[in-house]
């Protein structure tokens, strides 16, 4: 369990540092949210919008930022050749972890950003922080965890690795999207709140760990064949 734990610490210490230095993802997160989010308020303008209309702008946008953003997960590693030596040294699931770990971090630091300029650029009022809050962090370990998973999977496609995520990630998504959807729409109407959105906090809270369940289970054979 300490070693598991070791190689763990060390991919996510590791990936973390490269983020911090190179910015990489960070950048490409924050700048597509917030490229989307400026196109959206001019579109929009002084049109009043719905809370369910409200709360598909803000998933699309945190949807297209997380494909465009968390793809490079594994096909980093493949680019500098260190694929082979994270599969020599450390178990399957300490990898995957790691990676999950950082991509969730990554998600939590795009949400408090896109989150704050939706509020402005779109003139929103969230009745519920802490539900609307809430819902971020579940749905975010849902997206983290079909993410990490296909971006594995991407990295040993021989061509085509940019375009590939997005095609196998929105379908895995749609019962994640509508119940975060709803859920915010809950968030953001003052007659719902908290007891409106209890199923589909629920729905988001089994959505994330069957995803990483079955991510654990599948992880070592993508990772080691």
């Amino acid at each position: 369990m300490k070693a598991w734990l070791r190689g763990f610490w060390a991919v996510f210490e590791k990936d973390i540092k490269l983020e911090l230095r190179a910015r990489y993802a960070i950048n490409m997160l924050l700048l597509f949210a917030l490229g989307a989010l400026v196109v959206m308020a001019f579109a929009v303008g002084s049109t009043p919008l719905s809370a369910r209309v409200q709360a598909a702008l803000l998933w699309t946008v945190l949807l297209f930022a997380a494909a465009v953003g968390l793809g490079r997960a594994f096909i980093s590693e493949e680019e500098r050749g260190t694929m082979l030596l994270l599969q020599l040294n450390l178990r399957p699931g300490a990898v995957y972890a790691g990676k999950l770990l950082v991509n969730f971090a990554l998600l939590l630091a795009l949400n408090l950003v896109a989150v704050g300029a939706f509020a402005v650029l779109l003139r929103v009022q969230v009745a519920w922080p802490g539900l609307l809050a809430l819902t971020l962090v579940l749905g975010s370990i849902g997206l983290a965890g079909a993410t990490t998973l296909l971006s594995a999977l991407i990295a040993r496609a021989a061509g085509g690795r940019g375009a590939l995520l997005p095609v196998l990630l929105f379908p895995v998504l749609v019962p994640l999207l509508l119940s975060a959807v709803e859920a915010t729409r809950s968030a953001l109407l003052v007659a719902e709140g908290w007891a409106a959105a209890t199923d589909e906090l629920l729905t988001l809270v089994g959505f994330g760990g069957a995803v990483i369940t079955a991510a654990v289970l599948l992880f070592d054979y993508i990772w080691l064949d």
